[in-house]
């Protein structure tokens, strides 16, 4: 059996415990007595096993001891005596250190003096060098041979350099510039006719030259310039097949007209969107052909040389282009074709006032771009292996002939889209036909809920347009076109919602039929005659029509908002700014991978952002739209916020319009009820015991309660519709109920009110009004309304004898009735209760 010693090492060690573990690991058979013996007999020996072990190892200990003191002490010998040793170093770096400082100090100065003695010798030899070169220098010019002459200036340029600003050479640095000019001169019509006649040793021997005498910019003037005749020739192409079109088609009238035909059928145009793309595919085969001559000719240069030969073609061509543009844009619609004209024209207000801006204008200027972004992204893969900054300002030039239409972006969209609302059909309803209200406001109802889809569907085209043509750059002033524009729209529909109010009669209209404006009496007397009660229905069933009015331009505007304010998010990440203003165009390697068009970018170059291509030059504009693109992020932001404040305004509008349509015959009904004279009728003398007052509600009340009672089945439709549209019934319910709560509300409202008017009443009057109120209270209770305490109040006092008014006033102290409310009953019914 082993003995574990691990657990009596343990703080919580408990004997009994371990005594315990140890007997349940005995055998079964073996007796306890006998197993607890042996048990105790193996922790002895294993307890004299370890004093014995301990006592060899103390006594081992102690003979240590005086050994390990003598090492201390040794050890502590050693360490003073290593200080002491590492003190007098330190002393003697320090007076090394002194000395050797004086030393370099004066080596240093002898070294400025030997640097300035040679630069002073090298000098010398340049301006001796100098003075020989400005001597020999037409000797070379004779000879004719040119780069013996770009080496001699070279070295001219490199001694008057050296020799600095000293007046004895002035006069040879002005004929260093002459002999430069004169060599330029010189170089030009052997490197004009290397260009025309591809000759690529001759163009690179040129290219030297022009290089060792600092003239880079002639090399590229001069490649410019051959090469950018043959491109204008390709460009002015256009303008000569318009004319042999034009010839063409003169002759072809002027034989129809002799055979008596009619020619218009058979005239022909040119259209310059069907021709800009041959253009560009011819324009960019000449420059893959060039990208192709210059890595031989100009290996070092041609990444620079070409796309510089572009930029200066675009701005070459860049004020006919527009006008292009311009005129071609204008040919889709028949009223800017007649006058050759285009958006450009319209947007200057030098054509009539009935010519607008169209949809199909916008339309055209976009397909002319794509055409543009499609060459752009052909040119970004012909020029790949360009310096980034090179690459941007190609793309950036060839754009260029956009910039005026994008800069005007916004007054185009708002010219396009309030074309857009003015062709819409809401004409205002007609309060002057008599017997058609209901069939107008049926009509005019319907015309404003179909045509709020149609304006979402004209603000989303115009984002999109916004997306397509400018990447985005232009979405702050398309922003404020489309809040202007949805404000416009959102104002007819309450100009018609006024007319709707004349209308089902809440409101009184400017003009009656007469022609003559009502008077204040005429405003409060004013009642709808209704021929039916299906006419009456069908205004209440018109003015209910008009909450979808509201829900559904609430709802879209809302949907609209979300999307402008994704599509704000979305642009955000697309451009990558991360220093605004003066420092865009040291970022322009971080632009995003995003056209606006669809294009892709070449792998590791920048890639083609329209927007961000046109905002590295225009600091203030970026720093503008960056700022909008900040506010998007706030969860309050409204991408709207006029047309919003405007369509909450309007949802308030319709909600006061739907109740007084519905409270109307409520209202109707109350009138004037404190004035009736049965209040103040008193019994009549009868042979026979009859009631003094009628055990009926009368008509006024009984109007008003089967008006209330049908009310929920006018909702019902209504809030079917919802249900089928929402998929939600218990929103269809809570509608349902939300309206007939009001109505209930209002009525109980109007009724308390002309109760408070009556001023004096009479038993019979007091008990026939209990029943009128009591009635009305069932009315309410069976559309689950409560009735209201002061109803409540009025219809208890009004039931109770004259003689028991007074106490039964005095003992409730507020308990059940309302106070104010029985008091009046009181003073009605002639009780003092002081």
């Amino acid at each position: 059996m082993m003995v574990d010693l691990s657990s009596f090492s343990e703080e919580k060690f408990d004997p009994k415990k371990w005594i315990n573990g140890a007997v349940q690991q005995r055998h079964s058979q073996d007796p306890v007595e006998k197993h607890l013996v042996d048990l105790e007999m193996k922790l002895q020996m294993v307890s004299e096993e370890i004093a014995a072990s301990l006592e060899e190892q103390s006594s081992a200990a102690l003979l240590r001891v005086p050994r390990a003191s003598r090492d201390v002490l040794r050890l502590r010998d050693d360490a003073l005596s290593l200080r002491s040793s590492v003190a007098s170093i330190l002393i003697s770096l320090k007076k090394a250190e002194g000395s050797s400082a004086e030393s370099i100090t004066a080596l240093a100065k002898i070294d400025t003096v030997k640097r300035r003695m040679e630069a002073a010798y090298e000098t010398l030899q340049d301006a001796a060098g100098l003075t020989q070169l400005s001597s020999t220098v037409e000797d070379v010019f004779s000879s004719g041979d040119l780069p013996r002459a770009a080496e001699t200036l070279a070295n001219m340029r490199h001694c008057l350099t050296a020799v600095g600003e000293v007046a004895e050479f002035a006069n040879i640095r002005k004929q260093l510039e002459v002999l430069e000019e004169r060599l330029d001169s010189m170089v030009q019509p052997r490197l004009t006719d290397a260009l025309n006649n591809k000759k690529a040793n001759v163009a690179q021997e040129m290219r030297g030259i022009l290089i060792r005498i600092g003239r880079f910019k002639s090399l590229e003037n001069y490649y410019t310039k051959v090469h950018l005749r043959p491109i204008k020739k390709l460009w002015e192409d256009f303008e000569l097949k318009q004319q042999s079109t034009k010839l063409a088609n003169e002759k072809n009238e002027m034989e129809q007209f002799s055979r008596n035909v009619d020619s218009q059928s058979h005239v022909q145009t040119l259209s310059f969107a069907r021709w800009l793309p041959s253009f560009y595919d011819e324009l960019l085969l000449y420059l893959e052909q060039e990208w192709k001559w210059c890595i031989l000719a100009f290996p070092e240069d041609y990444k620079t040389l070409v796309p510089k030969l572009l930029t200066e073609t675009m701005a070459a061509i860049c004020t006919s282009f527009v006008s292009r543009v311009n005129v071609a844009t204008g040919k889709v619609v028949p009223e800017t074709k007649a006058l050759a004209k285009g958006v450009l024209d319209i947007l200057s207000g030098d054509l009539p006032k009935g010519v607008k801006i169209h949809t199909k204008h916008l339309e055209a200027l976009i397909e002319l771009h794509n055409l543009t972004g499609s060459f752009a992204r052909n040119i970004q893969h012909v020029f790949s292996d360009s310096n980034q900054h090179v690459l941007l300002d190609t793309l950036k030039a060839v754009y260029l002939p956009y910039e005026t239409f994008k800069q005007r972006y916004g007054q185009m969209e708002h010219g396009v889209l309030s074309g857009g609302i003015a062709v819409l059909d809401l004409r205002g309803v007609s309060t002057r036909i008599i017997g058609v209200q209901g069939v107008e406001l049926s009509e005019t109802v319907r015309r404003m809920e179909e045509s709020i889809p149609l304006v979402i569907l004209l603000l989303e085209a115009a984002m999109e347009r916004c997306i397509n043509f400018t990447g985005g750059s232009e979405l702050d002033e398309l922003i404020l076109a489309l809040d202007d524009v949805t404000l416009q729209y959102i104002t007819i529909l309450q100009e018609n919602l006024k007319a709707l109010r004349a209308v089902c009669g809440v409101d009184v209209t400017v003009d009656n039929v007469l022609g003559k404006k009502e008077t204040g009496s005429d405003r409060h007397a004013r009642k709808v005659d209704f021929s039916s009660n299906e006419e009456e229905w069908s205004y209440v069933q018109g003015a209910l029509q008009i909450l979808t009015v509201s829900d559904c331009l609430t709802s879209r505007i809302s949907v609209f908002e979300a999307s402008l304010k994704s599509t704000l998010t979305r642009l955000s990440t697309n451009l990558s700014f991360s220093v605004i203003g003066s420092n865009l165009d040291q970022n322009q390697s971080r632009l995003d991978d995003n056209d606006g068009t669809g294009g892709s970018s070449t792998a590791g170059k920048a890639s083609l952002d329209v927007a961000a291509l046109r905002l590295v030059d225009v600091p203030e504009k970026a720093r503008k739209l960056f700022s909008l693109l900040e506010q998007s992020k706030d969860p309050r932001f409204h991408a709207l916020p006029l047309a919003s404040q405007r369509v909450a305004a309007f949802s308030e509008a319709v909600n006061e319009l739907v109740y007084d349509v519905l409270i109307l015959k409520v209202r109707q009904h109350f009138n004037d009820l404190s004035n009736l004279p049965i209040w103040s009728s008193v019994e009549e003398a009868s042979a026979y015991p009859v009631p003094s007052f009628s055990a009926y509600p009368q008509s006024y009340v009984n109007n008003v309660g089967e008006y209330l009672l049908t009310l929920p089945q006018q909702l019902e439709p209504l809030a079917e519709g919802i249900s089928n549209s929402d998929a939600n019934a218990e929103d269809a319910q809570f509608f349902a109920t939300e309206w007939m709560f009001k109505v209930g509300e209002g009525a109980s409202a109007l009724y308390i009110e002309q109760l408070r008017g009556i001023l004096k009443i009479t038993d019979r009057g007091a008990q026939q009004l209990s029943v009128d109120i009591e009635y009305l209270s069932n009315v309410l209770s069976a559309l689950s309304m409560p009735t209201p305490p002061v109803l409540a109040t009025f219809q208890t006092c009004f039931s109770t004898p004259r003689d028991q008014l007074k106490d039964l006033v005095k003992s409730d102290s507020g308990n059940q009735l309302d106070l104010p409310t029985a008091n009046l009953v009181c003073k009605m019914r002639g009780i003092r209760l002081d």
